[in-house]
């Protein structure tokens, strides 16, 4: 049994860790919400890439061949990423930039793998998912936004722990799941608010810790381009850029780093002197063929001249922590009926953030059912509120600044 002095201090730590974060909670929840569906929904709208259809035997082009179809519409940038579609394996979505440093100021090409046609070169800042996707992720705000965010996740954990210590003494006089319709309208909301909160507590805790997790991936990739990647690149220190007329055939270098890793397929390459790369190296990430896997990147560095390997650095843990906690996040590795569940969950956790901001703005009525529930069914002050939940199509790596 908690004392009185230590029930108030976990109320009060559990009511303003709460209010702190709900309405940040409540618009991550929204925004999330169409996240979970974003491939349904651009199908819908007409914004997905998709290759035409072809007979199954067609020949696939040559990524020489793919990277100057893109390439040729912009002849003054340089091809800083290249990656395949989740989706469609005859895709290629090719990034160029001013320079092969780290940069806002990027074209996306889609590029159709077999015909090098090019699909699409729609700008990537804009619509609606784009504007959603934004939100949730940094707020418009870049790096500083993702770790205003992250602290916002960190006050959501505070607050499920404390309701969870709180839930016990406040409900001991109710039976679980009770719901007191004969009761005032804030008395049924707040029932419904505590129900909902323990109900969903698990799921909660998850998707808010990865989620929380996964605002620090830019930092994290970071660290690891200085603790790591650095060493590995450090007899390449100060070269010049590999021209891009001394290179070697881009698909034997493919081939050769998928050969040194079998039974994986590629995620993205990074061309020499991006940042996840050397002057000297196309270095490609590879990943599993597996739900979890498929989340893990090997990097494997391939000298641009020669095409041969150099380098397969194993990912520390750290990264790794990072790249398997999305899946746990995202809930898209289980099909349409995942995608349903935590679109189901995201919706309770609506409510729950919702109702905990009505009983707090009506924590000043009194009324007599109010005032006689009170005395038998303490208040929880502020609501055990929700995880933020969305997929993003590219995962952290992708997702960082630096990254396609």
């Amino acid at each position: 049994m908690l004392s009185p002095s230590t029930l108030r201090r976990w109320s009060w730590t559990h009511k303003w860790s709460s209010l702190v974060c709900t309405v940040f909670m409540l618009l991550l929840c929204l925004t999330g919400l169409p996240l979970i569906f974003h491939h349904e929904i651009g199908h819908l709208l007409g914004t997905e890439v998709e290759a035409p259809a072809m007979p199954a035997n067609t020949p696939r082009a040559s990524l020489d061949q793919v990277l100057a179809a893109a390439h040729a519409l912009h002849p003054e940038r340089v091809v800083q990423f290249a990656s395949q579609s989740d989706d469609d394996g005859n895709v290629w979505f090719v990034t160029l930039t001013p320079t092969p440093a780290p940069t806002e100021d990027f074209k996306s090409i889609a590029v159709d793998a077999r015909t090098t046609e090019v699909l699409s070169r729609r700008p990537v800042d804009e619509g609606f998912m784009y504007v959603m996707f934004r939100l949730h992720v940094d707020l418009f705000a870049g790096l500083p936004g993702k770790l205003f965010l992250g602290f916002m996740g960190l006050l959501l954990l505070v607050a499920i722990v404390t309701g969870v210590v709180l839930y016990a003494p406040f409900m001991r006089k109710l039976a679980f799941g009770d719901v007191r319709r004969d009761r005032s309208t804030r008395v049924k909301w707040l029932d419904l608010h505590n129900l909902l909160g323990i109900v969903t507590l698990v799921w909660a805790l998850v998707v808010g810790g990865t989620g929380m997790i996964n605002t620090w991936a830019d930092l994290l990739i970071k660290y690891w381009q200085y603790d790591q990647l650095s060493v590995l690149l450090k007899p390449y220190e100060g070269q010049p850029i590999v021209p891009a007329a001394e290179r070697g055939p881009l698909q034997q270098a493919m081939e050769a780093a998928q050969a040194h890793a079998p039974g994986t397929k590629l995620s993205f390459i990074a061309f020499p002197g991006t940042a996840f790369s050397s002057p000297h190296h196309n270095t490609f990430f590879l990943k599993g063929n597996e739900p979890l896997t498929s989340r893990l990147l090997q990097p494997v560095m391939v000298d641009a001249r020669t095409a041969q390997v150099t380098a397969a650095p194993q990912l520390p843990w750290y990264l790794t922590a990072l790249l398997v906690s999305q899946p746990l996040h995202f809930g898209d590795y289980g099909g349409l009926p995942m995608k349903i569940l935590w679109a189901l969950l995201d919706m309770a956790t609506i409510i729950v953030l919702g109702s905990g901001l009505y009983l707090w703005l009506r924590r000043g009525v009194q009324g007599s059912n109010a005032s006689s529930s009170s005395a038998s069914t303490p208040d929880m002050a502020a609501p055990p509120t929700a995880a933020p939940v969305a997929p993003h199509p590219s995962g952290a790596m992708a997702r960082s600044e630096a990254t396609p």
